[in-house]
């Protein structure tokens, strides 16, 4: 392969992937295992979120086909053991896409979503073997939130929620009081679960995803102080001499001019 060819399609890609896992290969892509590339994985997967958040096109094309990039390495590696081919990753989706929608390539009938969500989840079940939970199959490495917002609403699709927002809403009260109510920071802490659990739960019925908003108000947070430090430079004083009334102040002078 020379430098002007641009390759374009899966056979090319394949073969690239398997020329640097071969002997006379890269020597950093022949060392690495499933486990080495695990924390690169999580990586490409948040630079994939960060350029959906960014709303940028280039950049999501971009930042996908690092991600594919992963998924190449594991499974080259995987054909290299004799466990499986890439194109047993494929075929093994697609059988599932099929399966889980009855209502496309079958002759199943579908209201909306939330029946076709429901469907899925019925599907999935029958799928389990032996004594296995719903909710074994949800990555219990997920961040916290997301994993959260995936069991609660995966149980929901089989009738364990709540009939009415306004019942969990005061849920989430009862939540507060045992917080105030606990008698120990051991205590305070398992009720301050309970509560963040609460609070998912009703983000969920929002059809809020929980980790995405907080992300977004992790982002205003921060654009916002660093807007305060701004001002105080431009100004010549120090926010850390500031009274508190001063800084909360200057707090909404900064959502001002940030958003």
């Amino acid at each position: 392969m020379t430098e002007t060819e641009n390759p374009a399609n899966f056979t090319e890609l394949k073969a690239i992937i398997a020329r640097l896992r071969n002997p006379e290969g890269c020597p950093w892509d022949r060392q690495q295992t499933h486990e080495s590339l695990r924390p690169f994985l999580i990586e490409e997967c948040y630079e994939v979120l960060q350029a959906i958040e960014e709303g940028s096109p280039s950049k999501l094309c971009e930042e996908l086909g690092d991600l594919l990039l992963q998924i190449m390495l594991h499974a080259q590696m995987a054909n290299e053991e004799e466990h499986f081919t890439v194109e047993d990753v494929i075929r093994g989706i697609s059988v599932k896409l099929i399966h889980r929608h009855p209502h496309v390539f079958g002759d199943v009938e579908v209201k909306d979503a939330v029946e076709v969500r429901h469907n899925w989840e019925v599907l999935k079940n029958a799928e389990r073997e032996g004594n296995g939970s719903l909710l074994d199959s949800v990555p219990r490495t997920m961040p916290a939130l997301s994993y959260s917002q995936s069991i609660q609403r995966r149980v929901a699709e089989v009738g364990f929620d709540w009939e009415k927002t306004e019942d969990i809403l005061e849920k989430l009260v009862e939540e507060i009081g045992e917080i105030v109510k606990a008698p120990d920071k051991e205590e305070k802490a398992r009720e301050f679960g309970d509560l963040l659990f609460v609070l998912v739960n009703i983000a969920r019925r929002l059809d809020i995803d929980s980790e995405s908003v907080l992300r977004a108000a992790n982002r205003r947070f921060c654009s916002r102080f660093a807007c305060m430090e701004q001002l105080c430079r431009q100004r010549g004083v120090s926010f850390c001499d500031l009274s508190f009334d001063a800084q909360n102040a200057l707090w909404e002078e900064a959502k001002k001019k940030v958003g």
